[in-house]
């Protein structure tokens, strides 16, 4: 009973929306969450450094690009607004909860939890700006491009999108938390960021080519074809 009621929820273009939405959310919170851990892997022979936070974070880039072909972009605005307004909740009330004094009886002390939990006010306000300002670029490219390649080319539209969207959300983060401004927050000349920054891009167009089926896949599941 209950799986033949599931089963005609995903027949609804409004639930698999609503699904598509929360897994994009939960994406982009949980690649703030993980993103403190820098994993380390060798491919072919070359060691690959990278934050586990990119892992959600790819789910992200072809939920977008599909819920921006099946919806529009004006949806895909009313998506990554959301997915704004939580993280900034998010991030609220994980500083909150670090601040408040531990009791005597928690299992885990300072020592424990905050270096997992803690992020500085700065880093913080650069993750949600980055955020905003690149998956607002990426659906602004990507609808212009539908309209000019009058929705063909999917894999181009996605990448191109991806690849403009990525670009800046990198630069904008890494300048953001980590660049000297004129000596007043501390940091990092801009050669030196720009060198923190680069690796990161490449591993996201990396990840943007492999997300191409699958954009090809959640299109054509989101649309119920």
């Amino acid at each position: 009973m209950m799986l033949g009621r599931l089963t005609e929820k995903f027949k609804s273009l409004e639930f698999r929306t609503s699904l598509f939405v929360s897994v994009f959310i939960a994406a982009v919170i949980m690649s703030n969450v993980l993103g403190s851990k820098i994993a380390a892997i060798t491919v072919f022979g070359i060691l690959i450094q990278f934050s586990v936070g990119l892992i959600p974070f790819f789910f992200t880039f072809f939920i977008l690009d599909a819920i921006n072909e099946v919806h529009g972009r004006e949806k895909t605005r009313e998506v990554i607004w959301t997915g704004v307004l939580v993280l900034a909740f998010v991030s609220v009330v994980t500083a909150l909860s670090v601040m408040m004094p531990f009791a005597a009886r928690s299992w885990l002390g300072p020592d424990q939890f905050n270096p997992v939990f803690s992020s500085g006010l700065r880093i913080i306000i650069a993750s949600i700006i980055a955020f905003a300002t690149a998956d607002l670029n990426d659906a602004f490219v990507y609808h212009r491009l539908r309209e000019m390649l009058k929705g063909k080319f999917l894999w181009l539209r996605s990448n191109v999108s991806n690849f403009a969207g990525q670009t800046i959300d990198t630069f904008v983060f890494m300048f953001l938390a980590f660049f000297n401004f004129f000596g007043l927050l501390g940091g990092y000349d801009a050669a030196y960021v720009v060198t923190l920054a680069l690796p990161y891009l490449f591993l996201k167009f990396a990840l943007s080519l492999v997300n191409t089926p699958f954009v090809y896949a959640a299109v054509r599941w989101l649309g119920g074809k």
